[in-house]
C-alpha cells in the first residue's frame, strides 16, 4: 500500500484553510463572531511558545457551531474544489491508498470517497469544531496509522512536509512532494 499526506501533496492548497476562506465568503458575520478569540492562541502558536497545534484548530474550527447544515456546506466545498487534486496523483491512485492527514475527518471524508481510498485524520466535531481524540499530526500519524493497518507495510509514502518523517521511516520508499511534484526525500 501507498500513504499520502493530503494537504499540499495531493490536494492543493490546505484543504482546511481554502474551506474556511469558503465559509468565510458564505458566511461573513459568523466567521468574524471569534476572531478576536483566535489572535491569541495563533501569535502563541507563531511564535513557538505553544507547539500544539491542537487548540489553535479548535479555536479556529469553532466557527461550525454557527454554521447550519456543516454536511451540505462540505460537500459544496468539494464539488467547487476537485480540480484541486494533483494530476500527478490522480494518475496513479489506487484504491489501496491511504490518506493521512490532520485536517479534519469530516472535511476531507468526501475528498476520499470521491477518489475511492482510505483516510485517517484529526476526528473533529463537525458542529463545534472540537477535536475527538487527538491532532493527526507529526508522530500521531504513524501511531494512527499503526492503530488501523497494524501489520501492513508502506510501499510508498508522499508529503511536502518533513515533520512527516515518522511515516517517511517506516515506508520503502518515500518522497518529498514540491509544487512540481514528487522528489525523492532528503536522506533517505
Amino acid at each position: 500500500m501507498n500513504a499520502f499526506d493530503f494537504d499540499n501533496t495531493v490536494f492543493r492548497p490546505d484543504s482546511s484553510h481554502a474551506f474556511c476562506m469558503y465559509c468565510l465568503r458564505r458566511y461573513p458575520r459568523m466567521m468574524f463572531r471569534n476572531v478576536s478569540a483566535n489572535v491569541s492562541p495563533l501569535v502563541a502558536f507563531l511564535s513557538g511558545k505553544n507547539t500544539d497545534a491542537a487548540p489553535l484548530k479548535e479555536r479556529i474550527f469553532s466557527f461550525l457551531q454557527y454554521i447550519p447544515d456543516v454536511d451540505s456546506l462540505v460537500q459544496d466545498f468539494w464539488e467547487q474544489n476537485h480540480d484541486g487534486f494533483q494530476p500527478w496523483y490522480l494518475e496513479m491512485k489506487q484504491p489501496t491508498d491511504v490518506l493521512i492527514s490532520a485536517s479534519p475527518e469530516f472535511l476531507l471524508r468526501p475528498a476520499a470517497e470521491y477518489l475511492g481510498v482510505n483516510l485517517i485524520a484529526t476526528p473533529m466535531d463537525p458542529h463545534s469544531g472540537r477535536i475527538l481524540g487527538r491532532n493527526c499530526h507529526d508522530q500521531q500519524k504513524l501511531v494512527r496509522f499503526r492503530q488501523e493497518y497494524p501489520d501492513a507495510s508502506v510501499e510508498a509514502f508522499y508529503s511536502d512536509s518533513l515533520t512527516d518523517a515518522p511515516m517517511a521511516e517506516i515506508a520503502e520508499r518515500a518522497f518529498f512532494v514540491t509544487k512540481k511534484g514528487p522528489v525523492p526525500w532528503p536522506g533517505k
